[in-house]
C-alpha cells in the first residue's frame, strides 16, 4: 500500500471507530432491557388516596411515580391507548372514537367490534409493536391492548390476545392467569415488548360511580394484581432485565343523573333531527353531527347556545389546544359537555353513574403513571406530564428509532438513571419543534479526521 493511501486508511479507520454507534446496528447500542406496559383502564390519578394500596406504594418507592398524567382529548379508551403506543395526538393518529362509524353508510359499530376493524386503526400511524419488530427484529406482544389485534401495513404483532365481547373484566383469577401468560411470553417465547390491558377499574367506575365502595374494592384488586405481577417478575428471573410501566388511559367522574338541567337534544327548542344526515350522540359527553346539505349554519345557530353545559363548535373553530378536530373523520359539527353531564340524543339511554370523555384539563380525567426497573430511578416523584410523551420513553427504553410523533424525547428523561438518560440512544423523528440529539459520539471530530485524511493524502 502507498504512503498516502496508508494515511488515508488510518484516518478513515479512526473516524469509523469514533462514529456514533460504530459497528452497531440501529437501536442496538448498549444493553437493552425487556419492557412491559400495563394499562388499568379508567384508573383515576387519585384512586390510591382513599384506598390502601401497598403494592402501588412500594412500586413508587422502588421506582418513579408521576403526580398525575394528562391524557389526550377526547378522553376515551381506544383513542387514549393509541396515543400511548404512537406518541401522537388523536387528530394525528386518527382513532378518534371508541366506535367505528361511517357517515356515508351510517354504519356504527360498538367498542368491542371496532377492536377488530383494521381500517379503523391502520390509517397511517404505526404503533410501537410494529416499529420494534421492523427495526431490530424485536418480538412484541399485545394482551387485550386496544389496537393490538389488527395488522398495520401488512404486519401483525408477534403474539396477541383479543378480549371477547362478553369478557368478564372483574375475574381476579383470570387476571393472574393473564399475568402468567405474559411472563411465559417473555421467558419462553422470547418477547421483548408486551402491552397488557385490564378493563378495570373503568367498568366498575361506570356502573357504580368513582366514589362508590365497589370502585374502592376494585382498586384494591388492582393493587393485589400489581403485587402478583411484581412477584411474578421476580420469580421469572426478570427483575434486573425488565422495565415495568403501569398507567391508564383516562380518569372518571360522577354523572349528574338527576340534575334538573340534563343535556337532552330531543328537548332543544327549534332543533330537529330532520336536519341531520348523520349523528353520533349518546356516548358520554361527546357528540358529532353531519347536517344535511345546506343546513350547517341553521343547525349550528340553533345548537351553539342551546344549553349552558354544552359546547358546540364548527370543526374549524374547535379549540386547537385539544389537538382533536383536524382529521377527516371528524364531522362538521362536534361538541362536548361539562364534567358530570352526558349528551342525550333522541331519547335518554345513558344511565352510567360514572363517565369519562370530558375535557382533559379537568382533574377527574387525569390518570396514573408508575415505573420501576433497571432503567428507572428509585423513589422519584415527577411533575405531571401529557401521555403523548410516553411513546418516546418507550422507544428509548427499547433503543429503537421512534416514528414521527408529537411527544418530546426530553420530557421524561429525568425518570431514567444517569446511564440510561445519557447513554447510547437513537435518532428521533419527532414532529414537534424541538429536535432530539443524534446518537452519542463526536461528529465534529469524525468530520475533522476525514478532512485531515484527505489533506494528508494530497500532500504526502
Amino acid at each position: 500500500m502507498s504512503h498516502p493511501a496508508a494515511l488515508l486508511a488510518v484516518a478513515v479507520a479512526l473516524a469509523a471507530l469514533l462514529a456514533p454507534g460504530a459497528g452497531v446496528p440501529v437501536g442496538r447500542q448498549g444493553s437493552r432491557h425487556k419492557l412491559l406496559l400495563v394499562s388499568f383502564d379508567g384508573f383515576r390519578w387519585n384512586y390510591d388516596q382513599d384506598v390502601d394500596t401497598p403494592n402501588l406504594d412500594a412500586m413508587a418507592l422502588d421506582g418513579v411515580k408521576a403526580r398525575y398524567m394528562t391524557p389526550p382529548f377526547v378522553t376515551m379508551t381506544s383513542p387514549c391507548h393509541f396515543t400511548l403506543v404512537t406518541g401522537k395526538y388523536i387528530e394525528n393518529h386518527g382513532v378518534v372514537h371508541n366506535m367505528f362509524y361511517n357517515t356515508s353508510s351510517k354504519l356504527k359499530l360498538p367498542y368491542h367490534a371496532t377492536l377488530g376493524v383494521q381500517r379503523w386503526w391502520d390509517n397511517g400511524s404505526v404503533p410501537i409493536w410494529i416499529t420494534a419488530q421492523r427495526q431490530v427484529t424485536l418480538r412484541a406482544g399485545s394482551f387485550f391492548f386496544p389496537g393490538g389485534n389488527v395488522t398495520y401495513q401488512g404486519t401483525a404483532v408477534t403474539l396477541s390476545r383479543k378480549e371477547g365481547i362478553l369478557h368478564n373484566y372483574k375475574d381476579e383469577a383470570e387476571w393472574r392467569a393473564n399475568v402468567d401468560t405474559v411472563m411465559r411470553w417473555f421467558t419462553q417465547d422470547g418477547l421483548d415488548l408486551v402491552t397488557l390491558y385490564f378493563g378495570e377499574p373503568d367498568s366498575t367506575g361506570h356502573k357504580f360511580g368513582p366514589e362508590s365502595p365497589q370502585r374502592k374494592a376494585m382498586v384494591q384488586q388492582v393493587d393485589r394484581t400489581v403485587g402478583y405481577l411484581r412477584d411474578s417478575i421476580r420469580r421469572s428471573g426478570l427483575e434486573r432485565s425488565l422495565n415495568l410501566i403501569i398507567t391508564s388511559d383516562h380518569g372518571m367522574t360522577t354523572v349528574h343523573k338527576k340534575a334538573g338541567d340534563l343535556v337532552e337534544f330531543h328537548k332543544f327548542p327549534n332543533f330537529t333531527f330532520k336536519d341531520i344526515e348523520f349523528e353520533l350522540l349518546d356516548y358520554g359527553p361527546n357528540g358529532m353531527l353531519l347536517p344535511k346539505e345546506g343546513q350547517l349554519e341553521k343547525v349550528y345557530e340553533v345548537l351553539k347556545d342551546a344549553h349552558p353545559k354544552l359546547h358546540v363548535y364548527k370543526k374549524e373553530d374547535f379549540p386547537k389546544s385539544f389537538h382533536y378536530a383536524n382529521h377527516p373523520r371528524i364531522t362538521p359539527l362536534l361538541m362536548y359537555s361539562d364534567p358530570g353531564y352526558v349528551i342525550h340524543g333522541r331519547v335518554n339511554v345513558q344511565f352510567n353513574n360514572g363517565e369519562h370523555g370530558f375535557d382533559n384539563t379537568d382533574l377527574d380525567m387525569k390518570t396514573i403513571f408508575r415505573a420501576v426497573g433497571p432503567s428507572f430511578q428509585r423513589g422519584l416523584e415527577v411533575e405531571p406530564f401529557e401521555s403523548v410523551h410516553v411513546y418516546e420513553l418507550l422507544c428509548k427504553l427499547l433503543r429503537i428509532v421512534p416514528e414521527a410523533n408529537d411527544g418530546d424525547p426530553r420530557a421524561l428523561l429525568p425518570m431514567l438513571t444517569p446511564e440510561d438518560e445519557g447513554g447510547p440512544s437513537t435518532p428521533s423523528t419527532t414532529t414537534h419543534s424541538g429536535s432530539a440529539p443524534l446518537a452519542g459520539g463526536c461528529p465534529a471530530l469524525m468530520t475533522g479526521l476525514l478532512v485531515a485524511a484527505v489533506l494528508l493524502a494530497k500532500v504526502a
